[in-house]
């Protein structure tokens, strides 16, 4: 059995330990609160970017931009947001074991692929796997702005319509609740097919320079509104994670504290014994 003295010195290291986890766990709850709002303001944008995409393709059925038309997959290109810190439970793992599995499923299927990777994480991992990246950016932080994704999303974009990739994925953890937050694929290019069912046969709409044009810049900034939200729920996500993570450990050093505190009672109480019988047999002797 270890001495007082030891068991003294692991029981405040895991003290500080404690107050360490507490502090991070009261920090991720106050960024997530902030992130859902983002979040929570990120999605009817691209929602309603969808309809007004939907009212042009109605007003133009002869013209049919490249990222509305599919062709033959021969190469695949995914978009993988990730997180730039640690301590975020599973949550980086779930989404790279998400990506592995498309990127196995189309490798079966006899197409290529690419990567754009966002956060450092994500960065970190698939370079060691010797897979080709397009781009990728680090350093977003607790806050993504568009104008930090704009130019890494336009290289894939590019690629795209000089039919180097041919289908764009995007994969990143979705937030469900504070205790759920799951991998998520979705199709980016081509654009599936949008409901026109509710939209209205006559358009009051003026177009300038003209409906085509327009679609061009709105099937971007479409993208780049998808990537952005992605962006905002995966910081929403992370943040509870690493919560729901540090509020773990700080339930875990606790009960080790509680351990140690026995052991420590036992030890100090083992060598009053100690102590004592050696005064006695002590006083037998003289």
């Amino acid at each position: 059995m270890p001495g007082t003295k030891e068991i003294r010195a692991k029981i405040a290291s895991v003290k500080s330990t404690q107050k360490i986890t507490k502090a991070m766990q009261m920090v991720a709850t106050s960024k997530m609160r902030r992130a859902q709002e983002r979040m929570r303001l990120a999605r009817p944008y691209a929602q309603k970017m969808l309809n007004v995409i939907g009212h042009l393709t109605e007003a133009n059925p002869d013209y049919r931009h490249p990222f509305l038309v599919a062709r033959e997959a021969k190469a695949v290109g995914i978009i993988v947001v990730s997180t730039d810190r640690g301590l975020a439970g599973a949550l980086n793992a779930s989404v790279f074991r998400q990506t592995l599995h498309l990127m196995r499923e189309w490798e079966s299927r006899g197409a290529t692929v690419s990567l754009c990777l966002i956060g450092t994480k994500g960065l970190n991992f698939f370079r060691r796997l010797g897979t080709p990246i397009l781009a990728s950016v680090t350093g977003l932080g607790d806050k993504p702005r568009v104008k930090d994704l704009i130019g890494t999303v336009k290289v894939v974009l590019d690629a795209y319509r000089e039919h180097k990739i041919d289908r764009l994925f995007l994969v990143n953890a979705q937030f469900v609740n504070t205790m759920t937050q799951k991998p998520t694929v979705q199709q980016l290019l081509p654009i599936e097919a949008i409901d026109t069912e509710g939209l209205p046969e006559h358009w009051d709409y003026i177009y300038e320079p003209d409906a085509a044009a327009i679609l061009d810049g709105l099937l971007m900034r479409y993208i780049e509104s998808q990537v952005y939200r992605a962006a905002v729920e995966n910081v929403a996500s992370e943040m509870a994670a690493r919560m729901v993570a540090m509020k773990a450990a700080t339930d875990n050093a606790g009960k080790l504290i509680n351990e140690l505190q026995l052991i420590y009672n036992k030890a100090r109480q083992a060598a009053i014994t100690k102590e004592i019988s050696e005064i006695v047999g002590g006083a037998a002797a003289v």
